[in-house]
């Protein structure tokens, strides 16, 4: 069974900080930009090589004031719903690159984590604030099965239109259909990374999604996976995968004909709720 690459996502909404204005605005939107760029990619840190991480939302109420005041007071007058946050100070570098170059140095296991879907820029000066966070889960879902199959409909959708997936061009796609081992297969890894608190393709125990697929009993060649942390809505999880080259790529490749998808909730894991979808071809 051949398998594909495969690409992780979470929602990217449009850039922009209130109250911000010229060069410094520039430069905190190039830095951001720059933090989706190297979570993009594999990246060493520590021990361990991360997988290829979503981009972060934008969130204006994470734009804490920069310099060396306590940023929690801001933060609770903001209204913003927190389950967990990462606050990062910098002090010196002069531009988003030098910024950024700090970041990677000293905090690439808060950048790398893969709860976070939320992020706020703020600079002063060389003085910088960088807020990473997760918010309360807030969306009403029926079951796994009921949202996999609104993830499908997301899905077909999508791929009825023509679309450029970072430098490839695709044009309207065929219809998934949904297929019962898929579905379990989706739903067996997603349960699997709730409750054993990770996000990766490979399970615990090794195993690829072609491993799951055909353990599940589904007979297909080709194989793909999308999936996705910490978002309460199949709307949210398909918007983030289609703001990404490499998911938006899976989601419209015409070679697939079959789809299951599933999510999965535990509240003591770090991102909450969990998403896959497997993809598959005879």
């Amino acid at each position: 069974m051949r398998t594909l690459p495969f690409a992780l996502g979470i929602v990217m909404l449009a850039l922009g900080l209130p109250f911000a204005s010229g060069a410094r605005a520039a430069d905190e939107a190039q830095l951001v930009a720059s933090i989706n760029a190297y979570r993009s990619q594999v990246q060493p840190c520590g021990k361990e090589s991360s997988e290829p991480l979503p981009p972060l939302a934008i969130e204006p109420r994470l734009a804490l004031p920069a310099g060396d005041q306590d940023w929690r007071p801001a933060l609770e007058r903001s209204g913003y719903p927190m389950v967990s946050v990462s606050a990062i100070s910098l002090s010196g570098p002069k531009d988003a690159t030098a910024a950024m170059t700090a970041l990677q140095e000293s905090f690439c296991q808060v950048l790398l984590d893969p709860q976070f879907v939320d992020v706020g820029v703020s600079r002063v000066g060389n003085y910088w604030r960088i807020v990473l966070a997760r918010p309360l889960l807030e969306g009403r879902l029926g079951d796994w099965q009921t949202e996999g199959q609104r993830l499908l409909e997301l899905i077909n959708d999508a791929r009825g239109q023509a679309r450029q997936c970072g430098a490839q061009s695709f044009g309207p796609a065929a219809p998934l259909a949904w297929n019962a081992e898929l579905g379990s297969t989706a739903e067996e890894h997603s349960r699997a990374m709730a409750n054993g608190n990770f996000f990766s393709h490979r399970s615990r125990d090794g195993r690829t999604p072609s491993d799951r697929a055909e353990l599940a009993g589904y007979s297909g060649q080709l194989i793909g996976e999308n999936i996705a942390a910490g978002l309460d809505t199949a709307r949210k999880v398909l918007d983030g995968w289609l703001a990404s080259p490499s998911h938006c790529a899976n989601l419209m490749n015409p070679q697939f004909a079959d789809l299951g998808a599933a999510y999965a909730v535990d509240p003591k894991s770090d991102a909450g709720i969990y998403w896959t979808v497997v993809f598959g071809a005879p």
